[in-house]
């Protein structure tokens, strides 16, 4: 007898094997990854433990599950087949599968892989791969030629056995807790309808398993579900379930009695069974289609939807009420005619229209095969269109609005590029210092902009308490002071100005906009003067400068969205006129106002407004830094 130390471990079997192996668990997670694995594959176990397998090209997954479903319950399998390396080129493999067991309990599986370079044998396998996809595409193109529900699941239990070799077959839904049997093929006819519990029956089992195909035979379980005893010398049983809007529905049972089943039976059995459940999916939603539309023929009177019925010609036939209000043509005028509006393309698409009138329609189509006939259905969307309308128009204010801080801190960071050596400390100290102010400006809009609860009503959301507003209007004006250097800021403020009730971080994106807004139609420069006062219980700030001024009659309309003044010097202006629209939302939100008017000499004048704080009000907070 040899020494003990001449015998080899099984891990150094595994380290030195020249071929790659491949372990998983039940769940599909990976256990085993040897050296020749990360030299075929490209991945390190460390990548890869405990991860599900990465080298199964999404098209070959399904015979994959075929394989260790079918090795499950009999012999290892060898199969010729492709498989992914890391880099993502294809490898040619033979691959030798095994189950793995523990005191007659199932604990996964072992491949090992096999370079193969015979070019035929893989050829020959792709074509026929090639085949069975062809022949599984006639397979559900015959499935899904049917709408009817009944006459789907008849089509599904016929194609069965026409494609797995089955010799029998049937297809049962979930009911609850229950299967009940719907359609069989090469069955006794007093099957169908026929019940069991869900828990215990095998597809019962296969949903429990996390898998979509599972291979029962008569060495390893009884096989009296679904009374299938019924089929004399019944010896395996494969079923693969059906999802329908990524639930289980139900499962297609295959019955094997004189042949042997194969993994490539295992294989169109999965594929089957998944294109069952995209037929049956739409067979559901056509009985739904239609039991809707009966629904609404039996009040399409009284709908508020406008319902028209063409005939095969495209004419219509009926015109109820409400498309009459809808388009405008009354049913003397539609009748026989083409619709006043164009139709989707197919049925389930929708397509949105605007009438002459100015209103927008949702239109859908559904056809009725039976009589040749198709059913149009409209509804007026011109409120939901305005406020879609109405929340881009705010998205894109809120963006508009963020440049004025933008614009302070670039130019405060600039003036430091270009000038820093003629800048003292201070004057560096003081840039600084008003860059970090106007940098958390920026951050409290991006916040506090984006806060409207209601684009249609224009409503933004201010946090209102009393607030130093003459230190407010003092830094503004700090900030400005370099803006243009053919402009002059003046700022002209009482010793003394009465605390404002509102928001400071909104009431500085409004000065700001229309201190911005004097500069811009300024263009030949001179001044601009920042004033405030107390005015009763309010107190007043006003902008004037000395720019093109407001046309009369366009008070109001600047404050519209998109306005900037469409006629004059105003049109050599940049920007998109969001501006005083928002100015105008924020200090409403605050209570105030913003109004615009014509100086007597050339230029504007700004006026914002804002409560003032009284004596029981909350103490004065610091603006933030």
């Amino acid at each position: 007898m040899a020494p003990d130390h001449f015998a080899p471990s099984a891990d150094a079997v595994m380290a030195y094997a020249a071929d790659a192996i491949v372990a998983v668990d039940t769940d599909l997670r990976i256990v085993l990854w040897n050296p020749a694995a990360e030299r075929m594959f490209g991945w390190t176990f460390a990548e890869v433990a405990g991860r599900p397998l990465p080298i199964v090209p999404d098209e070959l997954m399904a015979e994959h599950h075929a394989v260790l479903e079918r090795v499950r319950a009999g012999e290892p399998l060898s199969i010729v087949s492709r498989r992914l390396r890391r880099d993502g080129s294809v490898l040619d493999v033979r691959i030798d599968t095994s189950s793995l067991w523990d005191g007659g309990r199932l604990t996964g599986w072992v491949g090992v892989f096999h370079t193969y370079e015979e070019i035929g044998a893989v050829q020959s396998h792709m074509t026929e791969r090639a085949r069975l996809v062809r022949r599984l595409t006639d397979v559900v193109a015959d499935i899904n030629a049917d709408l009817d529900l009944d006459a789907v699941l008849d089509r599904i239990a016929h194609s069965l056995t026409e494609l797995t070799g089955a010799d029998a077959g049937g297809f049962a839904l979930i009911e609850d807790d229950q299967l009940r049997l719907v359609s069989l093929t090469r069955l006794s006819d007093h099957l169908r309808g026929y019940q069991a519990p869900l828990e215990s029956s095998l597809f019962g089992e296969l949903l429990r398993s996390g898998k979509t195909v599972l291979l029962a035979t008569d060495d390893t379980r009884s096989l009296d579900d679904l009374i299938w005893a019924d089929l004399e010398g019944l010896h395996t049983i494969a079923l693969g379930v059906s999802n329908v809007q990524g639930r289980p529905y139900g499962a297609l049972y295959a019955l094997y009695s004189r042949r042997k089943v194969g993994h490539v039976e295992l294989e169109l059995l999965e594929l089957l069974a998944a294109h069952a459940g995209v037929a049956l999916g739409n067979a559901m939603a056509y009985r739904e289609i239609v039991r809707q539309r009966a629904h609404e023929h039996a009040v399409v009177d009284s709908s508020a939807d406008g319902i028209a019925v063409l005939g095969a010609s495209g004419l219509v036939r009926k015109w109820n009420r409400s498309a009459a209000e809808l388009t405008g043509y009354a049913m003397a005028d539609a009748v026989g005619r083409h619709p006043p509006f164009p139709l989707p393309a197919r049925q389930g698409e929708n397509i949105r229209h605007r009438l002459d009138n100015g209103r927008w329609l949702e239109i859908l189509i559904t056809d009725i095969p039976e009589t040749a006939e198709r059913v149009v259905d409209f509804r007026d969307i011109t409120e939901a269109k305005a406020l879609e309308e109405e929340k881009d128009l705010f998205l894109a204010t809120a963006g508009h609005e963020l440049r004025t801080p933008i614009t302070v801190v670039q130019g405060f960071a600039s003036t430091l590029m270009r000038r820093w050596e003629q800048l003292d400390d201070d004057a560096r100290r003081s840039a600084v210092e008003t860059i970090a102010e106007r940098s958390g400006t920026l951050a409290r809009l991006v916040e506090n902009l984006l806060l409207g609860s209601d684009a249609r009503e224009a409503e933004l959301k201010t946090a209102n308490h009393a607030f130093d507003l003459l230190r407010l209007l003092q830094d503004s004006a700090t900030a400005f002071q370099p803006f243009s250097a053919r402009h002059t800021l003046v700022l002209q403020t009482p010793d003394h100005l009465p605390p404002a009730l509102g928001d400071p971080t909104a009431t500085d994106v409004v000065v700001g906009q229309l201190l911005e807004n004097a500069f811009k139609y300024s263009p030949e420069g001179g001044r601009v003067v920042l004033r405030a006062e107390a005015e009763g219980p309010h107190v007043a700030v006003c902008i004037e400068d000395e720019g093109v001024g407001i046309q009369p009659g366009d008070e109001e309309r600047v404050f519209g969205r998109f306005v900037q003044g469409e006629a004059g010097d105003r049109r050599r202006f940049g920007g998109i006129g969001l501006g005083l629209y928002i100015a105008r939302r924020l200090a409403r939100a605050q209570g105030g106002d913003v109004t615009a008017h014509a100086r007597d000499v050339r230029g504007t004048r700004m006026r914002f407004t804002l409560h003032a704080a009284s004596g029981d009000d909350s103490e004065i907070p610091d603006i933030p830094d």
